[in-house]
C-alpha cells in the first residue's frame, strides 16, 4: 500500500511539473509573439499621454513637487537669517509645469492625434481650469508672509493674460496681477525679463521646470551644450535654482532634432531612437 502510495504521488507531481513546462513554454511564445507585434511609433505623441498618466497619477510625482517645494522653504527661511539684502526680495517662477498642470491639454490634444498647436493651446489657457502643482500655493503663499514678491515670467502670450490671472487668483496664488505675471511679447527668451526684475529686486531664487526658466545660459543651445552647462552649474540646483518635475515636453525636446520643427513623426521618432541607449 506505502508502494502504491509513493508510485501515485511521483505520477502526480511529474504530471503537474509537465504542466507547468508547458505552460511556461506556451506564455513564453505567447509573449514574443506579443513582443514582435508591438512596434514602437511616434513616440513623441504616445510619450505625451504617458507622461500624463504618471504626472496625474504617481504618488512620486507628487512627492518631487513636496520635495522642491520643501527645498525652496528651506532656503527662504536660510537667506533671510542672513540680513544682507539692502534692496527689496524677489523670486522668479515659471508657470506651466512649474506651478500649473497642464497635462489634461496634452492628453487631449494626442486624443485628437495632435500635439501642440497655439489655437488648442490658447482655448485650454483661456477656461482657467489648470490645476496647481502640489505644494505650491502654500509655498509662494509662504514667499509672500514673508515680504518676498513674486514674479511670473511665462511664455505664455500677452493675449493668455485673462484666463492665466483667473486661474492664479482662483487657485489662490499671491501677487497675481498684471504687475507680477509677466508674458512673453516678442521672444521666448526670458533673460530681459529676468532683468527687468533684478533691477528693483534682490533675486534669491527660481523656479522653473526648463533650463531655460534659470539662466540664458541655456537658451536655444544644443542638447550637448545644455547638459555641459548643466554640469557646470550643478551647485545652483536645490540653492537658487529649484526644478519641478516635467517629462512630457521642454526644450530637451526641440533640442534632440537641433530645433526642427518641421519633421514628420517618423523623423522624429528616427532622432529620439538615436538618442537612446540600448543594451
Amino acid at each position: 500500500m506505502n508502494r502504491l502510495h509513493y508510485i501515485l504521488v511521483s505520477l502526480m507531481l511529474l504530471s503537474m511539473i509537465t504542466a507547468c513546462k508547458t505552460s511556461n513554454s506556451a506564455a513564453k511564445n505567447n509573449s514574443t509573439k506579443q513582443q514582435t507585434t508591438r512596434k514602437l511609433g511616434d513616440i513623441a505623441l504616445n510619450g505625451k499621454v504617458y507622461s500624463a498618466i504618471w504626472q496625474q497619477n504617481a504618488g512620486e510625482f507628487r512627492a518631487l513637487c513636496y520635495q522642491a517645494y520643501n527645498i525652496a522653504t528651506h532656503n527662504i527661511d536660510t537667506e533671510l537669517k542672513t540680513n544682507r539684502h539692502q534692496r527689496p526680495l524677489a523670486i522668479i517662477t515659471d508657470i506651466d509645469e512649474t506651478i500649473l498642470d497642464n497635462s489634461p491639454y496634452a492628453v487631449t490634444q494626442a486624443m485628437r492625434g495632435n500635439e501642440f498647436d497655439n489655437k488648442t493651446w490658447m482655448e485650454w489657457t483661456s477656461k482657467g481650469s489648470a490645476f496647481a502643482y502640489p505644494g505650491a500655493v502654500k509655498f509662494f503663499n509662504y514667499a509672500a508672509s514673508k515680504n518676498i514678491e513674486v514674479f511670473y515670467i511665462t511664455n505664455r502670450s500677452t493675449k493668455e493674460m485673462e484666463g492665466t490671472q483667473r486661474n492664479l487668483e482662483q487657485l489662490g496664488f499671491p501677487f497675481a496681477d498684471e504687475q507680477h505675471i509677466m508674458l512673453m511679447n516678442n521672444t521666448s527668451d526670458k533673460e530681459a525679463r529676468r532683468m527687468e526684475v533684478l533691477q528693483k529686486y534682490d533675486v534669491i531664487m527660481y523656479l522653473g521646470d526648463n533650463l531655460n526658466d534659470f539662466s540664458k545660459i541655456f537658451y536655444k543651445f544644443s542638447q550637448h551644450d545644455r547638459n555641459q552647462q548643466t554640469d557646470k552649474a550643478s551647485e545652483e540646483f536645490g540653492s537658487r535654482y529649484i526644478v519641478l518635475p516635467n517629462s512630457g515636453y521642454g526644450n530637451w525636446e526641440s533640442a534632440l532634432p537641433g530645433y526642427n520643427y518641421q519633421l514628420t513623426p517618423a523623423q522624429k521618432d528616427s532622432v529620439f531612437l538615436k538618442n537612446l541607449r540600448v543594451y
